[in-house]
């Protein structure tokens, strides 16, 4: 009597739509076992898709064979799609069962192969299932492709959105909080780049932010939060962006910045995060003696800890940090505005905007000449792809390249009005917040106190005669301190300074430095100075402004 083992594999779409439920499959097995005088070694049930042999019964299997040869004769299956999906992986398995005296066999497509034609009938068996099989994944891509096309997210929402279905049953994804709002504020502050991307996740941890490193870093660098459906290329088809139908989380051009500071196009002068909070001022001085940035530690006296601001190996400067933190207090509160006086700020403040945000428009006519620049670029190459002076493959790269740019020049574009900025609101916010400096200041973390400082003093401070001396001011800041000394609000001037006050660095919020662009539209205090007739020191940062 031959001794079979019995071999039953199913998907779940299979048992559902066509009613390959491993029972029926067994029932069947063994009837035809029954009736065969076929002895039943052992059944092996499996749910593992028939692409490949990479299943975990059929590997058991096949090292139970290896094992214990001469067992079996015989290993049977319904049909020869139950037993593989892959015409090529299937002949080899049938050589390897062979040689371990298996000979395998489907009992309702029953094929001896000991005669040669019959080896027709096994291609076509096993060719089948293959083909249907690509046939299937084929219109799988299609569909997918033509719904990215239309603008739908296709697969499981990223995080900061949730899978829904609409009315009419199209999928579609929906902002969800609280993960929707810390990644927003993860792109507005990396965009800054006042800290870096490793400590901006560690903040979005303690935020709430749900995921491992490596998810953050796909999300900063996703396009679908601003809007954008990426298609891969397929065959003549090429790669592209299109507006999704989806609500973004951010502007195109908050995301394009994001980009450039992870790519490093983006300079920053970066802030270290102080841990010590004796030490707010650490990173901000620079030393009397060498010039270098100080840095500051804590010594342990006879009954109590000492905090020093000091420099760094060659040079012996020390300096206790509690006096220069209490100089540096009384000196903020020089700049603080007289509150009778804060209309008169307002105005003085929003006719220095308006004046000197009219080169915007300026700016809007240069990013349109420089968009129809490459649109004409991309029309002359399509000309020559089709006179045939140049490849397909070099047309395709150029295209990519050109496309990219225009994208990134349109995000600014949409992003380049100042129509819709509510500039009484902000100075309203702004002028309110220096009114409360100094209490934000002592009662602040030191976090929240790096970031006053940072805002009110775009440069390092210095040390002359062992008292502290601050260089250029913010300059809204400026603008009110100037009235303040102009109308008797304060005694002492402006400590030696003539230069004009940073164009980067803002009211609202106090943040340390940023770039004008973004500083702009978070504050509306901010502005470009005119170049042609100030004398602005050639600060990195600066020359990009004025190129």
């Amino acid at each position: 009597m031959k001794v079979a083992d019995l071999y039953i594999r199913v998907s779940t779409d299979e048992q559902a739509d066509k009613g390959y439920s491993q029972r029926s499959q067994e029932e069947l097995l063994r009837k035809y076992c029954d009736i065969n005088k076929i002895s039943i070694r052992k059944v092996m049930f499996e749910d593992h898709s028939a692409k490949t042999f990479l299943r975990p019964e059929w590997k058991e299997y096949l090292l139970g064979l290896r094992k214990n040869k001469g067992k079996s004769d015989l290993v049977l299956f319904l049909k020869w799609d139950r037993f593989s999906r892959n015409a090529g992986d299937a002949y080899q398995m049938i050589n390897t069962l062979r040689k371990l005296g298996v000979e395998p066999q489907a009992i309702e497509q029953p094929l001896d192969l000991s005669i040669p034609e019959n080896k027709m009938m096994l291609a076509f068996y096993l060719a089948a299932p293959e083909v249907e099989n690509d046939r299937r994944a084929l219109n799988v891509i299609h569909g997918m492709r033509r719904a990215r096309k239309e603008g739908r997210y296709m697969g499981l929402a990223p995080i900061g959105y949730i899978n829904k279905i609409d009315e009419a049953g199209r999928k579609y994804i929906g902002i969800q909080e609280p993960q929707a709002g810390i990644l927003s504020w993860a792109f507005e502050e990396i965009s800054n780049g006042i800290y870096n991307t490793e400590q901006i996740y560690h903040m979005a941890k303690e935020k709430g932010f749900k995921g491992a490193k490596s998810l953050f870093w796909f999300a900063i660098r996703n396009p679908v939060y601003c809007g954008k459906i990426f298609i891969p290329k397929y065959k003549e088809d090429e790669s592209r962006f299109v507006k999704g139908s989806h609500e973004p989380l951010i502007s195109e051009d908050l995301y394009y910045q994001v980009q450039d500071v992870l790519d490093g196009r983006k300079r920053h002068y970066r802030l270290k995060i102080a841990s010590n909070a004796t030490l707010p001022l650490r990173g901000f001085l620079l030393c009397p003696k060498c010039g270098k940035i100080l840095t500051g530690s804590v010594s342990k006296g006879r009954n109590k800890h000492y905090s020093y601001y000091h420099c760094f190996s060659g040079c012996n400067f020390r300096h206790r940090a509690d006096d220069l933190n209490q100089q540096f207090t009384h000196e903020l509160k020089r700049y603080l505005p007289r509150p009778e006086m804060a209309e008169l700020y307002k105005i003085v403040l929003q006719k220095a905007w308006h004046s000197q945000t009219s080169h915007l428009q300026d700016d809007r006519k240069q990013l349109l000449k420089q968009i129809k620049e490459l649109e004409d670029k991309l029309a002359y190459i399509r000309d020559l792809l089709s006179s045939k002076q140049i490849e397909p493959e070099d047309f395709r790269e150029m295209k990519s390249v050109y496309s990219l740019r225009v994208e990134k020049l349109e995000a600014k574009l949409s992003t380049n009005n100042d129509d819709n900025i509510n500039i009484k609101s902000l100075l309203d916010k702004g002028i309110d917040t220096l009114l409360k400096l100094a209490y934000i200041y002592e009662n602040a973390d030191i976090d929240k106190k790096r970031e006053v400082i940072g805002s009110m003093f775009p440069e390092k401070l210095h040390f002359i005669n062992s008292s502290l001396r601050t260089g250029r001011v913010n300059e809204a800041v400026k603008y009110i301190y100037m009235l303040d000394s102009t109308l008797g609000g304060n005694k002492k001037g402006q400590n030696g300074s003539d230069s004009i006050l940073s164009s980067e660095v803002g009211v609202a919020g106090f943040e340390p430095t940023t770039s004008w662009s973004q500083t702009r539209r978070d504050t509306g205090l901010r502005y470009t100075p005119n170049f042609n007739k100030l004398k602005v020191p050639q600060h990195p940062s600066l020359i990009g402004l004025q190129r």
